[in-house]
């Protein structure tokens, strides 16, 4: 069965001397690997648009486990990411996150659209990468079914206050004088009014607002740390790239 849809090469790995087996986030088929026959060689013309963080125009021919790609045509090369080590990796953390929460063998169009408005904005220095980086993760969180429930305290039903504390191991919020109340104490983060609503933002606005807020430094870090958290504590895992863009830090 054939598939022609775009994608983003998300993982590359060299196959002998001539050929790669990639990985791509599809527009209708969601995360699939597939081989790309001769795309080592310097004259192929899937040479380019098999390459790590290229949108590209695939033709994907199913075989019994994955996927031959038999054309393949570039329409984005994201050249920009290539300015800082930073953004590089930045961007390889936003393919290692879609392999592992992204769906397979179904649409993901919300999700590829994410990602390349995120890459997009990170090569053409749109937006701080520290400001991108939050949005791809919660939103892609809440587009694979984990979205956070933080519209209001957990036990009373407050709205906001001075300071509120995110619980990242169960997705929720509550209040100061409710988590004193706990008999034990859940690992929390203390949130200000603009790291809540910023929070509250990149969960529920509507995707076309998602990048459009600015926020100051240290809420943009606690920020950071809250999908970072939250991410850790649902998935249970680490992610190499995220590691290291913090050794950079």
């Amino acid at each position: 069965m054939k598939y022609i849809t775009n994608g983003l090469i998300i993982r590359e790995q060299n196959i002998g001397e001539k050929d790669k087996l990639v990985t791509a986030l599809t527009e209708s088929r969601g995360v699939v690997k597939g081989f790309a026959h001769g795309a080592k060689d310097i004259k192929s013309p899937k040479r380019a648009s098999t390459t790590l963080l290229s949108y590209s125009r695939l033709t994907l021919h199913k075989s019994r486990d994955s996927y031959i790609i038999g054309d393949a045509k570039s329409l984005r090369i994201f050249s920009g990411l290539r300015e800082s080590i930073e953004k590089m990796y930045l961007a390889q953390y936003f393919c290692e996150l879609a392999q592992a929460i992204c769906p397979k063998e179904q649409d993901a169009s919300d999700q590829l659209k994410l990602i390349l408005n995120g890459l997009y904005l990170l090569s053409e220095n749109k937006r701080p990468p520290m400001l991108i980086k939050p949005c791809v993760e919660l939103r892609l969180m809440c587009l694979a079914g984990y979205m956070p429930d933080i519209m209001m305290c957990k036990e009373c039903g407050k709205y906001e206050d001075d300071a509120m504390f995110f619980l990242p191991k169960s997705g929720q919020l509550i209040c100061r004088e409710c988590y004193e109340k706990l008999e034990a104490g859940e690992h929390r983060i203390t949130l200000n009014k603009s790291t809540l609503t910023a929070l509250r933002h990149c969960c529920y606005v509507e995707p076309e607002r998602l990048f459009s807020f600015t926020i100051p430094e240290n809420d943009l870090r606690t920020l950071n740390f809250c999908s970072e958290e939250y991410i850790k504590f649902i998935l249970e895992r680490n992610f190499k790239t995220l590691d290291f863009l913090k050794t950079l830090e």
